[in-house]
């Protein structure tokens, strides 16, 4: 399989929107989620964190983008439902059974996963709309 003509532009930007989005779903969701996972105050930021997170993010859209060479096309739409298919088997499936064995409740798999989902469909509509 030939990798070398994804679009890194596009990888990339699909990336940064990852976390922009991450940004504003947390900042929304912030009480809530603080609460599912049993925070009683805010935490402070480890500058680390968001280095793991920005590494995740370019993992996610450059799978997704070597996912979809094997479409016979991508586009918006294409990129948005194969993207959706990957959060729901391997995103979101997982991430409630961890949940469950960590004992958190379903809020924080709501907001966890919705988070994700954003992403992924985020990620999927870049994706497909450059046809990356």
């Amino acid at each position: 399989m030939d990798l070398s003509n994804l679009n890194y532009l596009a990888i990339l930007v699909a990336a940064v929107a990852g976390m922009m989005s991450g940004a504003a779903w947390y900042g929304a969701f912030a009480k809530p989620w603080m609460k599912a996972v049993g925070y009683t105050e805010e935490p402070a930021p480890n500058p680390k964190i968001y280095i793991v997170a920005i590494i995740a993010q370019l993992v996610i859209a450059y799978m997704l983008a070597a996912l979809f060479r094997h479409f016979p096309s991508v586009d918006l739409a294409s990129g948005m439902l194969g993207a959706f298919f990957c959060w729901l088997g391997f995103c979101v499936a997982p991430m409630a059974v961890n949940h469950r064995f960590q004992d958190k409740g379903w809020d924080l798999t709501l907001i966890d996963g919705g988070y994700w989902l954003v992403v992924f469909l985020l990620q999927g509509a870049i994706l497909g709309w450059w046809g990356a």
